[in-house]
């Protein structure tokens, strides 16, 4: 953050933008309990500091058609720097996985797929599988129904 120091306003912004990113300016003030300018002026400072990469939609994946959400544990071949360098670009290039982080302890990988279906999800895998990946083995599981979906910031404040 290059030595930048947030108050509870700064952090009231954040808050509020993670939860609703289509506020307008004149309501994230009011409830932040600033006027206008400063308002504007702080979520300038915390876009260039690079607080705030974005803004999205939440789409309703359910409203648009069938799909299927699965979280997929993997495991790599190799625990070379190359490896994970290697299965880093093949996952870059699929656009069905919508998240993956690297984890510690037992797995190297957890990755969000989104498909139409179980069958695209599996046409999916083999084709990692059969890539140059380095993909030991996986698990797949299939999310049943969303229980929870909040803004991380809420779980800092």
């Amino acid at each position: 953050m290059n030595g930048l120091r947030l108050d509870d306003r700064d952090i009231a912004i954040l808050a509020t933008l993670a939860r609703e990113g289509r506020i307008t300016k004149t309501e994230l003030a009011a409830r932040v309990n600033l006027s206008p300018t400063p308002c504007w002026d702080r979520m300038r400072r915390l876009e260039k500091a690079g607080l705030i990469r974005g803004y999205r939609a939440q789409i309703d994946l359910a409203a648009l058609g069938p799909h299927v959400q699965v979280f997929v544990t993997v495991e790599l071949d190799s625990h070379r720097a190359e490896s994970f360098q290697i299965f880093e670009r093949v996952i870059a290039r699929m656009d069905a996985v919508t998240g993956c982080w690297a984890i510690g302890g037992g797995y190297d990988y957890l990755m969000q797929v989104i498909a139409t279906d179980v069958a695209a999800f599996q046409v999916l895998m083999d084709g990692l599988l059969e890539s140059r990946a380095g993909v030991r083995r996986y698990f797949s599981y299939i999310v049943t129904k969303p229980v929870k979906d909040a803004a991380p910031l809420t779980a800092l404040i």
